[in-house]
């Protein structure tokens, strides 16, 4: 069992295929009580990307677990929620799936995240692998928030690697950097999971097949939209056809499946002035030379190596029947 199965789970997300991926993850692996699922605006609109996800979980027999569709717009009042050249037509590789039996929990996304940790006792651990703006509004709605929770791990940021929207900017942090800010900020326990270790857990056309192969509902699904985000990656960021881990290696990270080799403790903010370097993370790595010494009042463990092994974790955990 992993370190936090038996801990309570929050996922934030935009669904596109990567959140897919992670959330079959999430439900294949023995333990990860998955409590609720909020979506915001990101690789799709916080609407579709409930829709989704409500999907994506129907798929994997969990229709048990609250989804709720939260902001459409960033703090500022941004609109920016098509992603479709990453993520297909919809979010989801284009892939046709039934329509949802459960729907959508009626509360705000920021409200299902305050009720869930409230009643979860403090031992809560919020996974989010999208722009932070629910996650912000929760904040300023309890600023409590942060005692209400065990941590919270993001999937965001670059801080060694080049940015994916902007050459710094990484699209979690980028989309809404008013409120990654605000959430960076929080005094809570917080992981980092950026670019510069899920760059590198890459999924490969091997990987796919032997989902495809295995032919079971929450594997050949996994499968299936890995097709198109292969392929968007192929053409513009590996010289493969195959993907990074984003939001799977987070959730792996989250539940504990994944320990990583380095992440320092280190002081982080984001850039939100207009300008070449809005959205960008800003972590203080002054001690790579000297192994990270410790950095007074820093609550960001940065994720900064992994061992590489995740994908086929990965795609055991989808092959598998039963939890």
């Amino acid at each position: 069992m992993s370190v936090l199965a038996s801990r309570p789970l929050l996922m934030d997300c935009d669904t596109g295929i990567d959140d897919a991926v992670a959330l079959l993850y999430l439900c294949q692996t023995p333990g990860v009580d998955l409590r609720a699922v909020t979506t915001v605006a990101g690789n799709t609109s916080a609407e579709q990307a409930a829709r989704n996800t409500l999907q994506v979980l129907q798929v994997a027999g969990r229709t048990d677990i609250p989804v709720a569709a939260g902001a459409a717009t960033t703090l500022r009042g941004d609109v920016n929620a098509d992603a479709s050249f990453v993520h297909g037509e919809g979010g989801l590789g284009g892939v046709s799936l039934p329509a949802p039996s459960a729907g959508t929990d009626p509360r705000h996304a920021a409200d299902l995240i305050i009720d869930t940790a409230r009643r979860a006792g403090g031992d809560l651990h919020i996974l989010a692998t999208a722009p932070l703006t629910n996650l912000a509004l929760a904040l300023r709605k309890e600023p409590r928030l942060p005692e209400l929770v065990s941590g919270v791990t993001v999937m965001g940021g670059a801080v060694h690697h080049p940015g994916n929207i902007s050459p710094v900017a990484e699209a979690n942090i980028g989309h809404d950097p008013e409120a990654a800010a605000l959430v960076l900020a929080a005094d809570w326990d917080l992981t980092l999971v950026p670019l510069d270790v899920t760059m590198r857990e890459n999924l490969t056309e091997a990987h796919r097949q032997r989902l495809l192969a295995h032919g079971s509902p929450v594997s050949r699904l996994a499968g299936e939209i890995l097709d198109f985000y292969f392929t968007f990656h192929e053409e513009t960021a590996l010289p493969f056809r195959g993907s990074a881990c984003h939001d799977p290696l987070a959730a792996g990270i989250a539940v504990g499946e994944v320990t990583p080799v380095l992440a320092p403790r280190l002081h982080v903010t984001v850039d939100t002035a207009d300008g070449a370097a809005r959205g960008a993370l800003v972590a203080d790595t002054r001690g790579i030379h000297l192994g990270y010494p410790e950095q007074p009042g820093a609550r960001a463990a940065v994720v900064l190596k992994t061992d590489g092994t995740f994908p086929d974790l990965l795609v055991d955990r989808l092959c598998q029947t039963g939890k």
